[in-house]
């Protein structure tokens, strides 16, 4: 037997599965029996949780819950719902299914986000921008908790709106007037990051080595004593990159808005640093976490940014060698009965560690180093082989002498603004020539790019056989090599570059 007019509404929203938003369909069915309301559809406890915040809200905003059997769907049933995005959905739907909302609007064209709280306000959700994304290529316009709406804003020409309460949204449909909110256009300049290359004194080397890493995207670890300045180079570093280009910076800001971190305009085109605690667990470190939707982790919010290990060796080793995969593959891919999800991350990685576990180097002159020579073996052998080939260069970071502490600024000290730009015309040569950075540059590639005269294939043969090195650390050092050839805007690599890099993988042996 066929419903009755108004016994059955369809409402559209979106769910989150990685940096994907699939769209979910909102049934609601109200028919005579029973008073009761369910919700079926794989929901989770706290989309289970939405019949009584959305109870509370109708009843606050001055709507009514018939006594009817009320039974909601979330469809596709075999997609996982989780969280209380859907309670602004779930209760327009209840609302048209009841009669209570007349809308002049076509519903079929919009679709929800939004948890409502008990006297109908709207609350912020994780995952909008995503979502928006997805109903733009729709043709939907989405309708979101006004919270949400600045990262809203990066979403050029999408029809989106923002609200505050259900109350507002039922005026909305109802009505041809506008009365929600619309997003800001997006202000494309590049904010400051607030610290500058020029505030390091001393360090040339270090200096040297930042900019050549960040001409490549090149992975980088610093050994150094306390205070030698590794954690300021590193925040360094970031302002060093060009700043992030629209697509990239939508995918980035996409990453923050699944794990629930909004970013703001100011921040939109920035590059980050992203420093988990050495406590980090696994799951913090490349993702997951209990609940239906795996969420990123901090690998996965440094994406086309810096993920920076301080005390390297600190991490638990599982942690260490759960990024060995996702480094080579700049992506993580997490795994669960009925679904995997994946997240891009394609990071450059830098870390910094102490030499010893006392932290100073074993020829300290003021002989402030007392580990014996196993302990100081034990520690660094806390780093794998296997992931520490997977770094491109190695940076012994001295202490900074008293003159360079006491004394002036130095003139003529390079801002990061006048090293940028020299970074900006290196990594447009290298996409020009191979459509990426030379830091992502297969063996294959290297064999077209990188075609070494015979003086430089005796020196590098001779530090393979010397280092014991793996055919991993070979391609680095070629890696580098092309990159310090590209800063020169040199075309062939000479004998000087590969020795340049080879002096950048000094601590293979020691480690």
């Amino acid at each position: 037997m066929a419903t009755s007019p108004g016994q059955y509404s369809t409402i559209f929203s979106r769910t989150v599965s990685g940096v994907q938003a699939p769209e979910v369909q909102v049934e609601v069915h109200s028919t005579n029996g029973l008073p009761s309301l369910s919700i079926v559809g794989l929901p989770e406890a706290s989309v289970k949780e939405s019949r009584d915040r959305v109870r509370s809200a109708l009843l606050s905003s001055g709507f009514s819950l018939p006594p009817k059997r009320i039974t909601i769907n979330l469809a596709p049933a075999d997609i996982p719902k989780q969280g209380g995005r859907y309670d602004l959905p779930i209760a327009l739907g209840i609302l048209k299914a009841t009669g209570q909302l007349n809308a002049v609007r076509p519903l079929e064209e919009y679709e929800f986000l939004g948890e409502l709280a008990l006297n109908g306000d709207i609350r912020p959700v994780p995952g909008v921008l995503p979502a928006l994304i997805q109903a733009e290529k729709a043709g939907r316009t989405l309708i979101v908790p006004e919270s949400n709406l600045e990262e809203a804003s990066f979403v050029e020409g999408a029809e989106v709106y923002g609200a505050t309460t259900l109350l507002d949204v039922c005026q909305f449909l109802m009505t041809s007037d506008t009365t929600l909110s619309k997003p800001t256009m997006l202000d494309t300049s590049v904010a400051s990051y607030g610290e500058d290359l020029s505030d390091i004194r001393g360090q040339l080397q270090a200096k040297r080595v930042l900019e050549v890493c960040a001409s490549g995207g090149h992975s980088l670890l610093m050994v150094g004593p306390p205070g030698s300045g590794k954690s300021m180079l590193a925040s360094r570093l970031v302002t060093l990159l060009p700043a992030l280009d629209l697509n990239q910076a939508i995918d980035v800001a996409s990453i923050h808005s699944v794990a629930g971190k909004m970013i703001s305009t100011e921040q939109f085109f920035q590059r980050k640093l992203v420093q988990p605690h050495h406590t980090a667990t696994a799951a913090a470190m490349v993702g997951g976490g209990s609940g239906a939707f795996p969420k990123p982790g901090a690998i996965s919010l440094a994406h086309h940014s810096i993920l920076f290990l301080d005390e390297f060796p600190e991490f638990n080793r599982s942690v260490l060698e759960a990024l060995r995969e996702p480094l080579e593959t700049r992506k993580v891919e997490i795994a669960r009965v009925n679904q995997k999800v994946t997240y891009p991350a394609s990071v450059q990685l830098v870390c910094a560690m102490n030499p010893t576990p006392s932290g100073y180097f074993q020829d300290d002159p003021l002989g402030r180093c007392q580990d014996t020579p196993e302990q100081v073996l034990r520690y660094r052998r806390k780093i794998s082989g296997p992931l520490l080939d997977r770094i491109d260069c190695h940076l012994e970071v001295p202490p900074v002498n008293f003159d360079a502490l006491s004394g002036e600024r130095e003139t003529g000290a390079e801002t990061s603004a006048e090293v940028r730009e020299r970074v900006v015309a290196c990594q447009r040569l290298q996409k020009a020539r191979q459509g990426c950075l030379n830091t992502e540059l297969s063996p294959k590639q290297l064999e077209q790019y990188v075609r070494l005269q015979p003086d430089s294939k005796k020196l590098l043969e001779q530090a393979v056989n010397r280092m014991g090195m793996s055919a991993r650390g070979y391609h680095r050092i070629l890696r580098v090599a092309r990159t310090l050839a590209d800063m020169q805007q040199q075309e062939t690599v000479l004998m000087a570059h590969i020795a340049e890099s080879i002096s950048y993988r000094s601590l293979d042996k020691s480690l």
